[in-house]
């Protein structure tokens, strides 16, 4: 009986964006830049939010839930890619690998349903005012919240788990400056035809579910919005309902063209990569302050506090 001499891998290579030194101190400049606004905008959302009771509500508490999230995204990655655009060395043991693909999927995850429930929030809001705060309490928004952390366990689960038990006996190079399931399945001894249906099937699922639920719910809110007779309460409405759609947007787009597709690779995949997992994250806060007096208001608040509290300190 013959047998088959296979090495597994230990550990991959990220080829990353360039191999040009030139670009990657190019790239480390702009991740850093980057990841910084990410931190600096989420932190600040976060402390208003806490800091000001004013904001102490569901509305508010989905956008805090909301930053935490984009935080998390940024570091999964962003920190990794600065330490290799650095040195010459970028491998990547086998286990932190699937680790990071876990955790990125399990927050990706995670926020597409709780943008879910952010649209979920303004329809209540918008279409049964009267009702929101019965509806909305706070025991109702902890566990729609524990919920999207369950879908999210479930959808990182099942992209995960089946490359696990994928065969890698060479070459261990992924072209990407992160671990996924597309880049790895490309670099697989083994069938990959299961994984390519789990992965199709579970995306598929979560983003036309997610699809569905906020056409109904923009469009019921948006029949509502067209029939308030106040100028200033459908201007009101319609810019926290395009804050949402913005992010929505930009979420949800880029996600589609990664991961509702066979594992093959396109010219575009790592500019399309770099835009949802580290562009939007960083959007994200500058979108929802900008268009929201209140958020502003609280921040023009909370740094008079600090310049007070310096001050004082300083006498």
């Amino acid at each position: 009986m013959a047998v088959r001499n296979e090495t597994r891998v230990t550990q991959f290579i990220l080829l990353g964006l360039s191999i040009n030194p030139a670009f990657q101190t190019a790239f480390f400049v702009l991740f850093l830049a980057i990841y910084l606004l990410t931190m600096t905008g989420n932190l600040l959302i976060l402390v208003t939010i806490y800091v000001d009771t004013h904001l102490h509500t569901p509305m508010y508490f989905f956008l805090s839930h909301l930053s935490f999230l984009d935080l998390t995204f940024s570091t999964i990655t962003v920190p990794r890619s600065l330490v290799h655009f650095l040195f010459p060395r970028k491998t990547i043991s086998f286990t932190d690998c699937m680790t990071q693909m876990f955790f990125f999927h399990l927050i990706a995850g995670t926020e597409c349903l709780h943008l879910i429930l952010m649209a979920y929030d303004r329809y209540v809001a918008i279409c049964n005012p009267l009702r929101y705060t019965t509806i909305m309490n706070r025991r109702i928004c902890l566990l729609l919240v524990v919920s999207t952390w369950v879908g999210g366990i479930i959808h990182a689960s099942m992209q995960t788990f089946p490359t696990v038990h994928l065969s890698f006996c060479g070459p261990n190079e992924i072209n990407h400056f992160f671990c996924d399931a597309h880049p790895l399945s490309l670099l697989s001894c083994s069938s990959t035809l299961i994984n390519e249906i789990v992965d199709m099937v579970n995306s598929g699922i979560l983003t036309l579910f997610s699809f569905l639920v906020l056409v109904i719910s923009y469009t019921c809110i948006i029949s509502t919005i067209l029939k308030i007779c106040s100028v200033e309460g459908r201007r009101k409405a319609f810019s926290t309902c395009a804050s949402h759609l913005m992010v929505v947007t930009l979420f949800f787009g880029p996600s589609v063209f990664m991961y509702m597709r066979p594992p093959v690779t396109f010219a575009s995949d790592k500019l399309v990569s770099i835009f949802y997992a580290i562009v939007t994250p960083c959007l994200n806060p500058y979108i929802y302050t900008l268009r929201n007096e209140e958020v502003k208001r609280s921040m023009m608040k909370l740094g008079g506090r600090i310049v007070s509290l310096l001050g004082a300190h300083k006498k």
